[in-house]
Order: structure tokens, then sequence, then C-alpha cells
């Protein structure tokens, strides 16, 4: 990412949610506290399955009476579904903006507002539309959700130019934080595998939620054995779900394979080190670092 760059999240989807319900709504169901989401900041949240397993993501801004909800794109129609499935007699009212909003990158030095006092999840106003420092990672900078006409607009006044998005998920890649790429998560890996804490996306201060009880027995008595985090391939290809070894141990699988990909590894294992060489079936592949770690 640069400096001159925007980059259009075209694997976005918005979601809207708004009505007298929308806060209680909202607050019972996600894995984050919504009392932290104002016009000043927004934040990332998980909801997840009953026994805490990784279900659906999404960045949460304040938007006029309501609230956005930025999520993949692939999940869109399910996440809708099952967000109508909880709404029983809430006055809320749910809608697929996907088709009027988009959602752009780019770095937060665009900014003056974003020069001091900064903090993840950091929520600006951009000729009326929500500027968001990423509430994951302040490295990956900032994200305005914005109607497509507008942002040509935008971009122009910034003297940005619309760049290619594979610069955005490398540098995503890179620090470790899957974005559009988590398909293979869904019902199969505990919010907490995915790194949800570290990724500002647990609040364990707040009341109920789904998934809270298994998600909070898990956290308390250090359950967690298995953590998602990026690999780079060094010779070869990999396939899903292919086991991951140094020598002869297992110490993971392969549970994303695009061109970055993902890894669940056994992190407590003496043999798991992070830029160790290690060997799937048929590929040569080393863990990279993640902002976190």
């Amino acid at each position: 990412m640069n400096k001159e760059s925007i980059y259009i999240l075209e694997d976005r989807g918005i979601i809207y949610i708004n009505g007298d319900d929308a806060f209680n709504y909202l607050q019972n169901i996600i894995s984050n506290d919504l009392v932290k989401v104002t016009d000043a900041q927004s934040c990332f949240s998980y909801l997840l399955t009953p026994q805490g397993k990784y279900l659906f993501e999404f960045i949460i801004a304040k938007h006029k009476n309501g609230y956005f909800l930025d999520c993949p794109k692939y999940q869109i129609d399910d996440l809708y579904k099952q967000l109508t499935l909880y709404k029983l007699r809430s006055k809320v009212e749910i809608a697929n903006l996907s088709n009027e909003f988009v959602v752009a990158a780019l770095l937060k030095e665009n900014f003056s507002d974003f020069e001091k006092n900064i903090n993840a999840g950091m929520t600006i106003k951009f000729r009326e539309d929500p500027v968001i420092l990423d509430p994951r990672c302040i490295k990956l900078g900032a994200r305005i959700i914005i109607n497509l006409e507008k942002l040509y607009l935008s971009a122009k006044k910034l003297n940005l130019k619309i760049s290619n998005i594979e610069e955005y998920y490398k540098l995503s890649h890179s620090l470790g934080i899957p974005n559009s790429d988590t398909e293979n998560f869904q019902n199969k890996i505990f919010g907490l595998e995915t790194n949800s804490e570290e990724l500002n996306a647990i609040d364990f201060k707040k009341g109920c939620y789904v998934g809270q009880e298994n998600t909070a027995r898990m956290k308390l008595k250090e359950k967690i054995s298995k953590r998602i985090y990026p690999v780079e391939i060094i010779e070869g290809n990999l396939s899903e779900n292919e086991s991951i070894r140094i020598n002869d141990t297992e110490i993971g699988r392969i549970v994303n394979c695009s061109k970055f990909s993902f890894g669940l590894f056994k992190f407590k294992d003496p043999n798991f080190k992070i830029n160790e060489v290690l060997n799937t079936g048929k590929a040569k592949i080393k863990v990279i670092k993640p902002f976190w770690s």
C-alpha cells in the first residue's frame, strides 16, 4: 500500500441494520460490545455458533440511526438469513446494501484527523461517509464505506488512484489477517483459534451472546492449543486440509489454499517455530510471523 493509492474491496458486502431494537438485537448475538460503536468509533466482531465456532465476521460502523456491517461478500446471503432468524419479534430492519455501497481501503496518512491520538477502530467522517481505522490492526490502514459514484469523486479530491487490490491483501496476509478467504473456517474452527482475541473481535467483559459460554470457558481454562497463521509457499503446491509436518511430526494442516494461504497449527507443540521450513504432501512452506506474535 502507498499513500497515492486507494483499493476498491470488491469482495466486501454491506448489510444495514436499523430500527428501535437495533442496538439490543445486535448486542445479544455478536461477540464484541456494541457500546463501543459510536460515530467516532467502530469495531470488529464475530457471529459464532452456539458452540463458539467461527461463523461470520464483520466490521461494525455507526450510520445514521443504525449500523453498517462490512463483511466478506461471499458470506452476505447466509449472514442475512442468519440475522433474520435471530430477529424474532425485534423491531429491526435488515437490508443488503451491497449494490449501493462499496468498501475501499487506503492509508490513514491521507486524513489529518488520524495524525494523533489514534486507536484501532477510530472513525471520522469524510464528506459524510465513515472512514474507519481498521479495528483489527491500524497497520492495515483505513477503510471507507461509500457510494461507488462518490468514491471516484472522493478519490479525485484526495489525489488517489485506483490500484491493484492484491497490494492490500498481500499486506493483510503478511500481518496474519484473513479477509475474504475464510470460508473453510466456518463451523469448523473455534473463534478463538482464528485469533479473534488478537484481532479485537471478542469482549470478555460483555454479557451473553451466541457462543459466549464455551468461548469464555476455553479462554478461562486456556484450552486453545491450535491457532491460525499465514504461510508462505517456498516451493510446490498446496491442497486444502493436507497435513503440515516437520520431520515426521504433524503440527498442523492447511485450512485456506490460495495465493494468501493460512494453516491451523498446534502452536504449543515444541516443534512449532516461526520461519521454520515445513513440509506438506507436495510443498515446502514456512510460517509468517503475524503482527500480534
